[in-house]
């Protein structure tokens, strides 16, 4: 947003001449691919918040959020522009506008230059605007403009007035059942205007405020001020020092508030808050359930690099799926600016001598190599300065790597320059403080024992992301005549083929391979394909035709060479020997040929595979792993893979065979101390908000400290009870309401559905021990504001990695659907009362107080787990944990059951699927119980967030108690409180015993 600094302080008149133009609208052509341009009227809505145009199909969703405009470039830079033919649009007359998460680009063409550059010009003012919002003046804003908003949607017919009927028709569409007397005597109440019958929007804000009076904050208030109806500054510093816990709280602090949240100037004057203004600071986010002192680096970062989690990206080009959708710089920018840390460059020969980006061996576009770079160095430390990672994926010839290798030092420069960074004690990584403004190049180093003189060599190319068998590539060859339907077969056989030959299953969706979901993805990619690339149809006429042909033989052996690299199948007939070892999996081992030019800049990260891994001491190697291989290794040998992350970092990806850019969970790996977990981040879902939730804390500078207890020793992360001698954190959470629940996103009706019957179900997230979840009753008929005033407990052994995820579903007789949800590092949460604001939801919250004990002595491993024995105290694992790091990739791996009870899969009738839904709902009006939870095993669904079983069933917790839960204090069940036979004992899907205490 640096070049944006310049707009802030543009005069009031020009400001004022470009919004009169936006707003008055702007007759443009839009452009679109494959299609004839299309004259609409853009015009900038009266709040100023959204760009909109008509005529459209889309109707209201014809509109772009100023707050989700990433950039606006001058002139004909886009790809859609780029295929105008010369001349066609003036460049002065052309601007893009890049929104939302996947880049989108609005292409606009103007009849003159004036107008293109009012619109650029108010455009990046309001940008300005945004960027520059402190977090109270941005919550107020959107509270504004959302009220604003509800008004005129509930004005159907536009005179600017509501009537009584609008009102019954608004509260039905907000989810408020309140009887129509009710809302009668409010709305009698705001009409003091002569035009009686009708509200203006004024009038309708006093409406608004009556009806969002909230009884929980109001007894609040009562109980903190001697009933009385407002606080004085005296008790308003008591609430905060007792209740939320806050600490150095002063007379002016309290002035402060009383002068920023009040809104009555009477009770200004008297220095007082009375119930509006309290509301207003508890609605705030100095009141969020986010600690402030969070949003900036507060950990420390003088450690070595390995000692921290570091967010990372995969594949960062792609903006959609792995096969066929478009690589886009801009993607680079976005992700850097979210705070992503480790960025991915898939490099690959393009034509005129200048290396190109995308994903090879698919069909997803092409960008330069160069254009990456420069859109790294302009935004890698634009919002923080902590080192950005560059993986780098080689796949040229030689004489397209040295092009590389000048383009890093020509574009970075000395950022490169790694020579005066400290590295502390003995051999260990630089801390990230060390390597501020830094640009680590992660790829392949020349062996020492070529020496210093050699020009190139051979390395090992094993670890290379891309991981599709070669029996799966699209290969390109010279072949004339192919055709569109020879393309779309072959392509449909491909996804077929990876559909039959992958082997893992996503931990969460596991429906995201099925045919539909690939066949969806072809025809949407392969028609904007061909679209864009009219030369596949006419190949015959092109010299250089491609044609995607390929044998579909199994695994069969071929031996090929090219300029750039070559394949040996001299370690195939080791891996027969030894069919076990873990990096190979069967895999003949490849090599590729390596410039000095590009192994000089590698300093710190050198890419290495796992059969390379020689514990001599060296640092700065980075093992790379798929995340089957990974899922191998953190179930076999979690305590050695931790002690190798100790010193030295990994790094896990996402199979090849997720084309549709679906995300693992991050979690196990997290657990074992991996630190650059690559996720798709153009793929929104469960496993990018844990992601992001992690990195969110600290700053958001893609930098998070370790655990002490993951740097130094080790413990076993699936034990009962890792960490025996350190106290753990008790939650109390109580759920207090929750105010303004929309109707779910994917309701068959809409807003004229019912009124939603909201619950929230609390999940903790974290070590296998501590995974668990609980969830309160079912409100009937309220999602405006209802209460449920109920007590969640939960004990967590390492709060320093947790997550707390709290989630509002609509109570279904059928199931349930999901409304929002918000997850947050356990560190991050605040005590006292308050609010947890849903994810991507204006004004959706609940209201909880929070309570963080320690607990010691009598939570025992002992009493918690009467399996654990005397022998764990006295370290009868050691041997076992301190195994060479040979040890650790070179043992035969057993074949864990969790991976080969997903060879059958037993299909269910949909009458069994709606019994199971409807027996797991949770009957309203009771409480439901917890039980013991994995998250390492549990598959989630994408959309609903239902569990399932490992037969892919939707499977829902019963209200009958089969454990006893992480979170449930010993005391009670050794009162009896819970009684269990040996047969009641939950298991996880392995068939270990998941429950901690049997009685």
């Amino acid at each position: 947003m640096a070049d944006l600094e310049v707009y802030k302080n543009l005069s009031p008149e020009k400001v004022e001449r470009c919004m009169s133009v936006m707003q008055s609208g702007t007759q443009m052509i839009k452009l679109k691919r494959g299609t004839k341009g299309l004259v609409r009227l853009f015009y900038l809505d009266e709040h100023r918040t959204r760009l909109r145009w008509r005529p459209s199909r889309k109707s209201e969703r014809a509109k772009i959020l100023i707050d989700s405009i990433y950039k606006v470039t001058e002139g004909r830079q886009s790809e859609i522009f780029h295929r105008q033919a010369e001349g066609g649009f003036d460049p002065s007359c052309c601007f893009t506008i890049y929104h939302g998460n996947h880049m989108e680009s609005l292409d606009l063409v103007t009849s003159n230059p004036e107008e293109a550059r009012t619109w650029i010009t108010g455009l990046k003012y309001l940008m300005a605007g945004i960027s520059d919002e402190d977090s109270l003046a941005k919550r107020q804003r959107t509270h504004d403009q959302w009220v604003k908003q509800t008004f005129e949607e509930a004005d159907k017919n536009g005179d600017g007035l509501l009537n009584i009927e609008e009102i019954h028709q608004l509260m039905h569409k907000l989810n408020v059942n309140l009887p129509r007397r009710k809302v009668r005597q409010m709305f009698q109440e705001a009409d003091t205007d002569e035009n009686q019958g009708t509200l203006t929007f004024e009038e309708f804000c006093v409406f608004y405020r009556m009806m969002s009076l909230r009884r929980d904050l109001y007894l609040l208030l009562l109980s903190h001020s001697d009933k009385k109806d407002h606080l004085t500054v005296e008790e308003l510093a008591q609430f905060l020092k007792v209740e939320q816990k806050m600490n150095n709280v002063t007379t002016d602090y309290c002035l402060d508030i009383i002068k920023k949240f009040e809104v009555s100037e009477e009770n200004k004057a008297k220095n007082v808050l009375g119930i509006e203004g309290f509301t207003n600071f508890m609605r705030s986010p100095a009141c969020d359930v986010f600690n402030p002192l969070h949003h900036e680096v507060y950990q420390d970062m003088d450690q070595p690099l390995c000692n921290y989690y570091i967010a990372s990206s995969h594949n960062t080009y792609l903006t959609g799926d792995q096969l066929l959708s478009q690589s886009k710089v801009d993607m680079y920018a976005r992700v850097l600016q979210e705070g992503c840390r480790c960025v991915e460059v898939d490099c690959w020969d393009g034509p005129d001598g200048e290396p190109v980006v995308h994903h090879g061996y698919t069909l997803t576009s092409k960008i330069l190599f160069r254009d990456v770079v420069e859109t790294i160095n302009k935004h890698a430390f634009v919002k923080n300065e902590f080192p950005v990672i560059l993986s780098i994926e080689n796949h040229c010839s030689i004489q397209q790597q040295r092009k590389i290798a000048q383009y890093l030092k020509g574009i970075f420069q000395d950022r490169l320059d790694l020579s005066s960074v400290d590295t502390g004690e003995g051999k260990q990584l630089p801390s990230p403080q060390s390597l501020k403004g830094k640009i680590l190049v992660k790829g392949k180093k020349l062996p020492y024992h070529l020496g210093d003189d050699a020009e190139e060599g051979e390395v090992s190319d094993e670890d290379s992301a891309d991981e599709i068998e070669d029996e799966c590539k699209f290969k390109l060859q010279c072949n004339n005549g192919t055709t569109e339907h020879q393309v779309e077969s072959f392509i449909r056989k491909k996804l077929e083929s990876l559909l039959k030959e992958s082997q893992i299953r996503d931990k969460e969706d596991p429906d995201s391979f099925t045919v539909r979901a690939l066949l969806r993805a072809t025809h949407e990619g392969l028609n904007a394909h061909l679209k864009q690339n009219p030369d596949v149809k006419e190949s015959g006429k092109k010299s250089h035709g491609r044609s995607l042909m390929t044998n579909f033989g199994k695994h069969k052996q071929k031996t090929s060479k090219s300029r750039s690299k070559s394949y040996s199948t001299d370690d195939e007939e080791d891996t027969q020997q030894n069919p076990g070892q873990l990096y190979r999996l069967g895999r003949r081992r490849k090599t590729m040929k390596l410039c000095r030019e590009l192994s000089d800049l590698v300093v710190y990260t050198n890419s290495v595979a796992a059969q390379d891994i020689v514990d001599d001491g060296t640092t700065g190697n980075v093992l790379s792993f798929s995340e089957t291989r990974a899922h191998q290794v953190v179930q076999q040998k979690s305590e050695q893979f931790m002690i190798y992350n100790q010193k030295q970092l990994t790094r896990i990806y996402p199979s090849a065979y997720r084309i549709d850019s679906s995300n693992f969970n991050p979690l196990p790996y997290w657990n074992a101390g991996c630190q650059l977990v690559a996720l798709n981040y153009q793929s929104e879902g469960r496993m990018m908000q844990l992601n992001r939730a992690k990195f969110k804390t600290n700053g958001n500078c893609g930098y998070v400290l370790k655990p002490q207890q993951m740097c130094k020793g080790t413990f076993n992360p699936f034990s009962g009870d890792p960490l025996p001698a350190n106290p753990k954190k008790q939650l109390i959470l109580k759920v207090i309401s929750g105010q303004q629940l929309p109707k779910p996103p994917d309701s068959m009706f809409g807003d004229r559905g019912e009124i939603i019957d909201p619950f929230v179900e609390v999940e903790i997230i974290g070590l296998p021990v501590d995974c668990c979840k609980d969830q309160t009753r079912v409100v009937d008929d309220n999602g405006f504001n209802p209460v449920w005033e109920e007590t969640l407990t939960f004990t967590v052994h390492m709060p320093e990695i947790a997550l707390v995820r709290f989630l509002v579903w609509d109570h279904d007789p059928i199931g349930r659907d999901f409304v929002g949800q918000r997850t947050v590092t356990f560190s991050s949460l605040v005590p006292g009362y308050r609010h947890v604001y849903l994810e991507g939801l204006t004004e959706a919250s609940i209201f909880v107080h929070i309570t963080i004990n320690e607990i010691y002595g009598k939570w025992s491993p002992l009493i918690l787990n009467p399996s654990y024995t005397i022998l764990h105290f006295l370290g009868a694992t050691k041997n076992r944990q301190l195994q060479g790091l040979k040890g650790l990739f070179n043992k035969n791996p057993r074949h864990s059951s969790s991976e080969s009870s997903t060879q059958y899969v037993r299909k269910r009738s949909i009458g069994d699927r709606i019994l199971r839904r409807t027996a797991s709902a949770p009957a309203k009006g009771r409480k439901k119980s917890k039980m013991g939870f994995q998250e390492v095993v549990e598959i989630k669904d994408l959309v609903s967030e239902a569990t399932r079983e490992q037969d892919g069933v939707l499977r829902r917790t019963t209200r009958s108690l089969q454990a006893r839960p992480v979170s449930m204090p010993v005391d009670k069940s050794l009162l009896g409180a819970l009684s269990l036979s040996a047969s009641e004992t939950a298991k996880d899907p392995d068939g270990k015993d998941n429950s901690l205490v049997q009685i």
